[in-house]
């Protein structure tokens, strides 16, 4: 036996002190799990195949004990073939919205990993994360993928699975050139976030990890530097969701990244172990991995921008440091209430959302509960996992929405403008279609540029176990959810055909949503769980107008305009779109905004709120372009569709 030692996991994840065989022991215990059986063969409180579902989860006892908060087994729903609706319900013919090319555009020499296969410990499960930039500055949007890690990798004994940067190619095709950018982030890795820390024009990468996090600086020259040490922002314990936005108004963004779970792989959380007082992880009635209920939740970290390249830790100070332990997954600043302020989202798994408004004055206020956000309709905590914000209404609010677990809906919070939120998941049509699947990622797109945002929700069970209990009605591959926007508060599940994007089954994970080949439509990146990427590209046959905008701020905004504000009047329709970091599933979508204009060939004209508080009206000269607009200087450079 070696003797007892502080050991740094996989860049730093300090645990209390153990021994090196530790992690052998550890891979012992799960294998002994498994050949005392996993997965328990027991009845199932799911009930018999139902066509349908309620509207709205109908209360039972809980399918979850020591795990996810849920509203108790719901009637299982299949499709005429008798697979899980979450792996089925296709139709031979339709509308055809998105292809998968993630294998033409050459991404799928990639995959992710995260511990095994059976996912004994939910370290295991959550993550992984994708963000869209452009590194590079030449117009066209990169994709830079997380990667977990394996068991033997973090105690040294394999290589650890490396992230992914993949270069656009401008022609439908990308190159990795991680190694050569030097932002492999050999952790265990789960989320990430894009922004301009330090505003000299490049936009800079933050990726959360169990264990250190990195700051990914810019160096201008297709390169970057780990900065995350130097700057104090490395944290040292299981971070997920992370959001830019300049929350005091300096002109600088600030980061906020959020906690998951207390996890020491020396102890670790198994069914029936002392890690979890002896208790019985179940999932209606079969052992699962344990969490994240009955496990310790970490804290949450919200970092002021110094300006000179270092941040300083202001959660307690300003009470956003999550004091509660709650879990913590996607995260975004964003304004609820239309000051101009960034206001702080957070959604927790199985415990109650935050809401901290924006006082105006460099500090919070907790209106979590009084906001109509902690809570889903009937009162109840969910497993809250991803957040989108969008205006679906196009009456200037932003209204949000939070994946959930299995047994649970999607919820829509619509917001009445004040940042009051009521949630209307029901009468919008999102709520029954929803409750059998387990969401992550999710996003507002207009993917048929009607000038209303739809929304796309990418799905993937956290349990394998749901492949060897098809009574539940649950798979563990899933299917993702695309809702078209009706125009009347309400939407509508678009069909997947056969055969195309709508239809890829995966264990979904991270989404973000961007005009990644430059041609008008936003596409969907998702990175899914211990497979390859998908890559839809939109295909609508609509030939519906547009028009793109990437926002640079002056000397009092950040200079990427994260927090900017832009209405378009365009079509008849006034059109709301914000510069936003974070978000969906601990993924970062395009910074640029996006509009379709319907028919119209009057692009129109657009207000610009800029973080400084200064606003700019600018008329846009045509329709399908891509506009560089300059804070107080106006459109600086434009792209005519994909060419220069």
């Amino acid at each position: 036996m070696i003797g007892r030692r502080n050991v740094s996991f996989g860049g730093g994840f300090r645990s209390r002190p153990w021994s090196r065989s530790a992690p052998f022991i550890l891979l012992s215990i799960l294998v002994f799990a498994g050949i005392r059986g996993m997965y328990p063969q027991q009845p199932s409180a799911g009930g018999n195949a139902s066509s349908k579902a309620s509207a709205r989860p109908q209360s039972g006892s809980p399918s979850s004990r020591g795990g996810m908060a849920n509203a108790g087994p719901q009637e299982a729903q299949f499709d005429s073939q008798h697979r899980p609706i979450t792996a089925g319900g296709f139709v031979a013919s339709g509308p055809v919205i998105f292809q998968d090319v993630a294998g033409k555009a050459g991404l799928t020499g990639w995959r992710h990993r995260a511990g095994t296969p059976e996912k004994h410990l939910i370290l295991e499960a959550k993550g992984p994360g994708v963000c869209l930039l452009d590194y590079d500055n030449d117009g066209w949007l990169d994709i830079y993928l997380v990667n977990g890690s394996t068991y033997d990798a973090l105690a040294g004994q394999a290589t650890s699975p490396h992230a992914a940067l993949f270069h656009n190619n401008h022609d439908g095709t990308f190159t990795e050139v991680s190694k050569s950018a030097g932002v492999e982030n050999d952790r265990w890795g789960y989320g990430c976030a894009v922004g301009d820390f330090d505003n000299d024009g490049w936009p800079d990468i933050y990726v959360t990890n169990y264990g250190k996090n990195r700051l990914y600086h810019n160096n201008h020259d297709g390169t970057f530097t780990d900065v995350s040490d130097k700057a104090g922002v490395t944290i040292g314990t299981w971070s997920a969701g992370a959001t830019f936005g300049d929350y005091d108004g300096d002109g600088r963004l600030d980061l906020f990244v959020d906690g998951y779970a207390k996890i020491d792989l020396a102890d670790p959380p198994l069914s029936g172990s002392k890690a979890v007082a002896y208790g019985a992880c179940q999932f209606r009635g079969v052992e699962v991995m344990c969490g994240p209920r009955g496990l310790k939740g970490e804290h949450d970290h919200l970092f002021h921008n110094n300006g000179d390249g270092t941040f300083t830790d202001v959660s307690k100070k300003l009470g956003v440091d999550d004091p509660n332990g709650y879990y913590g997954l996607g995260t975004l600043f964003v304004d609820v209430n239309g000051d101009g302020k960034p206001d702080l989202l957070v959604a927790n798994d199985s415990t109650p959302n935050y809401l901290y408004m924006n006082k105006g004055d460099g500090t919070f206020e907790d209106l979590s509960y009084l906001s109509g956000y902690a809570l889903n309709q009937d009162g109840r905590e969910v497993a809250n996992m991803g957040v989108a914000a969008g205006d679906y209404e196009n009456n200037g609010h932003l209204s949000v929405v939070n994946t959930t677990f299995a047994d649970d809906y999607d919820i829509l919070f619509q917001n009445d403008g004040t940042g009051a939120f009521t949630d209307v998941s029901n009468q919008a049509g999102i709520a029954r279609s929803s409750i059998p699947f387990v969401g992550f990622g999710d996003g507002f797109l207009d993917y048929d540029n009607d000038g209303w945002k739809d929304l796309f929700i990418v799905n993937g069970h956290v349990y394998p176990q749901a492949d060897q209990h098809p009574e539940w009605g649950q798979s563990y591959a899933q299917r993702p959810l695309l809702y078209h926007n009706l125009k009347n508060g309400k939407f509508e599940l678009v069909p997947a055909v056969e055969g195309t994007g709508l239809a890829a089954v995966t264990v979904g994970r991270g989404a973000a949503f961007g005009d990644i080949f430059n041609d008008g439509k936003i596409d969907v990146v998702i990175n899914n769980m211990d497979g390859v990427p998908v890559l839809l590209r939109n295909v609508n046959p609509d030939r519906h107008h547009w028009v793109d905008l990437k926002l640079i701020g002056g000397s009092k905004s950040p200079r990427d305009a994260v927090g900017a504000t832009v209405y378009l009047e365009a079509n008849g329709i006034r059109q709301r779109e914000d510069v936003l970091s974070g978000g969906s599933y601990l993924s970062s979508n395009d910074l640029r905004v996006h509009f379709g204009v319907g028919d119209a060939v009057d692009a129109g004209a657009v207000e610009i709120h800029w973080p400084s508080g200064a606003r700019e009206t600018v008329k846009l000269p045509a329709v399908d372009r891509i506009y560089t607009v300059t804070e107080g200087k106006g459109i600086t450079g434009a792209l005519c569709g994909s060419k220069l």
